[in-house]
C-alpha cells in the first residue's frame, strides 16, 4: 500500500472514493434523501476543485495495486472548518472502503496526518466525529484524543451532533546547554 498526495488531476477519483466511502459509512443510519443531498453537494466537482486548490488543505490517497482504497483530508489555518486554535491541524476526513476496515488503512492515514502535523509544527490536532459512530470514537480515543466540545453537523435537513476531539502534540524541548 502506498500513500500519495492528491492533485487536481485526481478530482474524479477523489469524488468517487469520497461519495462511496461516505455512503458506505453513513447510509444505513440516514434517509436516502438526506444522503443524496449531502453526496451531491459535499462531493460536487466545484467544491472538490476549490478544496484541491486551497493552499491550506491537503488530500492523500491510500492505494493498493493502483486502486484507491481510502483517503485523508487535513486543513490548517483559515481552511479549518472551525477555528478552535490558532496553531492547529484539522483532520477533516479519514475514510476507508468497508472491505478494507480492520486492515490498518485508517491507522496509516492517521499516521500520515500526524506526520503532517509535526512537519507543520502545530500545537494540536483536532477533528469532529459523529456521536453515533462508536468505532471511530474508539479509534481516536485509542490514539490519545480527548473530547473538548460538540457541534452540529447538517446532513441534508438532519441536524446531527459531532463530538469534537483533540490531541495535544508533544513538543520536544531542546536539550539544556551544559557548557
Amino acid at each position: 500500500m502506498k500513500i500519495r498526495k492528491v492533485g487536481i488531476k485526481d478530482i474524479n477519483k477523489l469524488r468517487e472514493i469520497g461519495k462511496l466511502t461516505f455512503a458506505e459509512t453513513f447510509s444505513s443510519d440516514n434517509s436516502e434523501e438526506n444522503m443524496n443531498e449531502y453526496l451531491e453537494n459535499g462531493f460536487s466537482t466545484e467544491k472538490l476543485k476549490a478544496e484541491l486548490t486551497d493552499k491550506n488543505a491537503e488530500f492523500y490517497f491510500a492505494e493498493l495495486d493502483e486502486k484507491v482504497i481510502g483517503y485523508l483530508k487535513v486543513n490548517v489555518g483559515e481552511s479549518q472548518t472551525e477555528i478552535k486554535a490558532k496553531n492547529a491541524l484539522e483532520i477533516e476526513r479519514i475514510y476507508v472502503l468497508k472491505e478494507f476496515h480492520g486492515k490498518k488503512v485508517g491507522q496509516i492515514l492517521y499516521d500520515k496526518a500526524l506526520e503532517l502535523a509535526q512537519e507543520k509544527d502545530v500545537e494540536n490536532v483536532w477533528l469532529g466525529v459523529w456521536e453515533e459512530n462508536p468505532r471511530a470514537i474508539r479509534f481516536y480515543e485509542k490514539n490519545g484524543f480527548v473530547l473538548f466540545e460538540k457541534h452540529v453537523f447538517k446532513l441534508g435537513n438532519d441536524e446531527q451532533t459531532d463530538i469534537m476531539m483533540k490531541l495535544e502534540m508533544n513538543k520536544k524541548k531542546p536539550a539544556a546547554n551544559t557548557v
